[in-house]
């Protein structure tokens, strides 16, 4: 699929007529991750403006030379069942089904193979099709990438029609940037919708979405996610809380009013990974963060405030419950080891922490389960 769109600083730089400095550093960032933005996002920063917070998502910056952190920060090499098959939680498959965005968010924590050549992505769909028959534990499979909805149709419609017979699936996600990057994709796509459509007649379908900011909720994203309800499928939305981009309570709550008020629901507000290339230039402090996120929920209603605050950690999904004083009380929303679901513990918060790692054990350390 053909998606319109900037790969080179040049083409950037001679229709929006902008200048960059530190090429030569920005290409070397770029030969190690590649740039694509679509035309139609390009069109929506302010390419005078150094600080414009759609800008640095998707145009390089040359704080990506530094590689402190990890490639790895959720353990996914290891949960690795089958090239392109995860099995992390018990309930959950997830399918890496593309190593291709329609736009490269610098802040990926899948740098390692988004948008580069990747054994990480789904060759053979029908033997991950054949180890989720197998796994009747498997509730739900997350269709992911890359961007699943950069595929072809008719490749989108096989899939789903093979996962429909399972019958122990009671529903799918879609993990997909293109109602931000690309909408007309969704819209203009008779087919597609007609394929949702069908399908969320017969189990629920659900498309989880990646809106960051205010000025990517536009009219045109607004059509595509009207098109997506319209045919059945319910439409949440997981954010990055990152610095330089959304990490004040107003820009969060105006965010997340903005996503309800075109029917997207909030999910999950992550904290920024400490992924190379990422860590140094995107994390807020775990401190800082809490601050932000419980502020913004001060500014919204019932709606607005559904969603969590946590982190994806190698041992499980971690919600950052509160900080009292010097200590930050954490729980497991999901987690690798299925006895630690629903476990509270603390951990001593130091300022500059951004990760679970970062923190320190406290001398006695407790356990509550719920």
């Amino acid at each position: 699929m053909k998606i319109p769109g900037f790969s080179s600083l040049e083409e950037i730089e001679s229709l929006f007529e902008v200048a960059f400095e530190n090429k030569n550093k920005l290409r070397k960032v770029i030969k190690k991750h590649p740039m694509f933005i679509s035309s139609y996002y390009a069109n929506l920063i302010d390419w005078d403006n150094p600080e414009d917070p759609l800008k640095k998502m998707v145009f390089p910056s040359v704080d990506e030379l530094n590689v402190s952190g990890s490639y790895d920060t959720s353990g996914e090499k290891e949960n690795t069942v089958l090239t392109g098959l995860q099995h992390k939680y018990k309930e959950t498959a997830l399918l890496l089904v593309t190593n291709r965005c329609a736009g490269y968010c610098r802040h990926c924590f899948r740098k390692r193979m988004v948008g580069i050549p990747t054994e990480e992505t789904v060759k053979i769909f029908d033997m991950a099709l054949d180890y989720i028959k197998e796994h009747k534990e498997i509730t739900n499979v997350l269709i992911s990438g890359g961007d699943p909805l950069t595929l072809p149709t008719q490749v989108i419609d096989y899939f789903l029609e093979e996962l429909k017979k399972v019958p122990h699936l009671k529903f799918i996600r879609i993990g997909s940037r293109i109602p931000v990057f690309y909408p007309a994709r969704i819209y203009e796509d008779g087919r597609l919708l007609s394929i949702f459509e069908k399908f969320s007649k017969e189990k629920a379908l659900y498309v989880v979405t990646h809106f960051n900011h205010q000025k990517e909720v536009t009219r045109e994203a607004a059509e595509a996610i009207k098109a997506l309800t319209r045919s059945g499928v319910v439409v949440s939305n997981q954010t990055v809380l990152l610095k330089g981009v959304n990490d004040s309570p107003e820009v969060l709550s105006s965010l997340m009013k903005s996503i309800v008020s075109i029917s997207v629901f909030p999910y999950y507000v992550f904290q920024c990974r400490p992924v190379k290339r990422v860590k140094s230039h995107f994390q807020v402090p775990l401190k800082t963060g809490y601050e932000i996120v419980e502020k913004a929920k001060q500014r919204l209603d019932g709606f607005g405030k559904r969603f969590k605050y946590v982190m994806s950690h190698k041992t499980g999904k971690i919600e950052i419950v509160g900080i009292i004083g010097k200590e930050i009380y954490l729980k497991y929303h999901q987690a690798k080891d299925y006895r630690k679901v629903g476990k509270l513990f603390k951990r001593i918060l130091t300022p500059n922490a951004g990760w679970l790692d970062d923190l320190k054990r406290p001398e006695k350390e407790r356990e509550f389960a719920f």
